[in-house]
């Protein structure tokens, strides 16, 4: 279980403790790492006007380069995530696309197949009618050869007479079948290309989520110690390390950690607390740019409230995605994958790549990109997104 404000406290207090602040490895704030003032070089700079102003002017310089970097790789990441986001829903789109085709000539195919059956038996009826052998097997329309091989046994003619077009909706049955198997795998052709468009934006939102969370997980770590160090400049009083410790330790206390969702005895949980406030499927669109075609359901949870890992699995993306808002995506290993969109700013606790447990704390509720308030939007790919309800009722959740 992860406790998100006990490790950011200790991290805080080890980066005091060696006067030195930490750096998150990647981060494009890495460079400022070493000239981050320590509170000897507060008190140091105290010893003549010149030195203070010049500390203030570091500090204040550092504070605007710490929000400047989380503005810019903020705005990367919501451009990368919409494009994901536009990538990913042509993807889907094409798939379901060509899954109707394929499901559809597979229909046409055993129909055509029925009709050559049908055509096949009359054949070989009339064929013992006229004193020949039973040709059922033979004469099974083979093809482009079936109508040689009727004339070359004289019935052509009669099985076109008496079967009144049998023959002629066999050969438009397979006709119709095969150009549906056509249909059906050009989308397949046209869904690779799709699928690796996406797969490369996916790669290229998930670089830019990274550098954002990297950007405001420093600005975190520094800024509070750095606003505390120049208002002890500025106001002139003589603030200590110790001091400024016992605030950190005050405002975040003992960081108790947030308990699991309810897991289930097929090893589901309910992703966050509330009633489903918008239902799966087609819906009259609640505003602000909200989907008319709902992929998942909204469960009324409060703003900050945690979002938990509805399975085990691997986070496949974690970052701005469209009209989603903040989003996570979980590959369960399994053949499903579950979403959780519109996370609140900077409420992202894994990255891509990560392994998490089922019930394990991976979010906390927002109500970022087409959102009309706090709640959490969650998903359920099969491998498309299908109705979550059912589904997690079907693993003793109930939504």
């Amino acid at each position: 279980m992860q406790r998100p404000r006990a490790i950011r406290l200790i991290a805080l207090i080890a980066a005091i403790a060696v006067a030195i602040p930490i750096s998150i490895a990647g981060s494009p704030n890495a460079a400022f790492a070493k000239d981050y003032p320590s509170w000897t070089d507060v008190q140091n700079a105290r010893k003549s006007e010149a030195a203070k102003k010049a500390e203030i002017q570091r500090i204040q310089n550092l504070l605007k380069a710490l929000e400047s970097e989380v503005v810019a790789t903020q705005a990367l990441a919501e451009q990368k995530g919409q494009e994901f986001f536009e990538a990913d829903t042509k993807y889907n789109e094409a798939a379901f696309k060509a899954g109707e085709l394929q499901k559809q000539a597979d229909e046409a195919q055993a129909e055509a197949a029925a009709s050559k059956q049908q055509a096949g038996q009359l054949a070989a009826r009339l064929a013992r009618a006229g004193g020949g052998n039973d040709l059922s097997a033979t004469i099974f329309f083979a093809g482009s050869d079936a109508d040689a091989l009727l004339s070359q046994l004289g019935l052509a003619s009669r099985v076109k007479d008496q079967s009144a077009g049998l023959y002629a909706k066999a050969t438009q049955d397979q006709n119709t079948a095969q150009s549906l198997t056509d249909q059906a795998n050009v989308a397949k052709e046209a869904l690779k290309v799709l699928a690796e468009a996406a797969q490369r934006a996916m790669a290229e939102a998930t670089a830019a989520a990274e550098k954002a969370a990297a950007a405001l997980n420093e600005q975190q770590a520094n800024k509070a110690r750095l606003d505390a160090q120049l208002a002890s400049l500025i106001e002139n009083r003589q603030a200590t390390e110790a001091e400024y410790v016992a605030g950190v330790q005050a405002a975040y206390g003992a960081g108790a950690g947030l308990g699991a969702g309810q897991i289930s005895s097929s090893g589901w949980a309910k992703p966050s607390v509330g009633s489903v406030v918008s239902s799966f499927g087609w819906r009259v669109s609640p505003g602000n740019g909200g989907s008319t075609n709902h992929q998942g359901v909204d469960l009324g949870a409060g703003c900050n409230q945690p979002i938990y890992a509805a399975h085990s699995g691997t986070v496949e993306y974690a970052g701005g995605y469209g009209g989603y808002g903040n989003y996570i995506r979980i590959d369960n290993g399994d053949g499903t994958k579950t979403a959780y969109g519109h996370i609140v700013n900077g409420g992202i606790l894994v990255r891509a790549g990560q392994e998490v447990s089922v019930g394990q704390n991976i979010a906390k509720v927002g109500s970022t990109g087409n959102s009309t308030g706090c709640h959490l939007h969650y998903e359920v790919h099969h491998p498309t997104p299908i109705d979550p309800v059912p589904f997690m009722r079907g693993q003793g959740i109930q939504l």
